[in-house]
């Protein structure tokens, strides 16, 4: 019963829902992340609670994936800000006072030992996306897991990193 309704919605709804999600993500690959969570959220909730109005439910459901990644994209972005050309330049001068090369230093090491103390799947994780570059999806096949449990991880270890960050202040 379940099933044949989201075949039935995904026909029907299929190509307005990634637009809709388009316009909320502003991506494609977000939008294609997001459109895959949509559905499988709905075949959850179909198998809890019959649903009214299906179609109403699953734009109201990827309204709120599309929020919670955009809400994610921000958190990790003020976690883990880009740093300008001049701030690296900073950094790696061969020139900086000496104290600053010392905290740079400390501070560096820190965040490894932070990051080396987390859960090892956790760990893993946070490697994959920050370091490899891969993308939530990626890590979910890569690692045999959920995305939802790839971005529970993560949020995990980018808390985890914010919290030792501010208590080197």
């Amino acid at each position: 019963m379940q099933s044949t309704l989201i075949e039935a919605l995904h026909r029907s709804e299929g190509v307005r829902l990634r637009r809709f999600l388009m316009r909320l993500l502003g991506s494609a690959d977000a939008a294609a992340d997001a459109h895959q969570e949509t559905y499988l959220r709905m075949l959850g909730a179909l198998s809890r609670t019959p649903i009214e109005h299906p179609s109403a439910f699953l734009f109201q459901v990827a309204n709120n994936v599309a929020l919670r990644m955009r809400n994610r994209q921000r958190l990790e972005g003020t976690l883990f800000r880009t740093m300008t050309d001049t701030d690296l330049a900073e950094i790696a001068d061969g020139y900086a006072l000496p104290e600053r090369q010392v905290i740079a230093r400390q501070e560096l090491r820190r965040l490894a030992a932070a990051i080396d103390a987390l859960p090892p799947r956790c760990r893993e994780v946070f490697l994959l996306v920050r370091f490899e570059n891969l993308s939530n999806g990626d890590v979910a096949a890569r690692l045999g897991i959920s995305r939802n449990m790839v971005e529970k991880h993560l949020i995990k270890a980018l808390l985890h990193c914010r919290r030792c960050c501010h208590d080197w202040v």
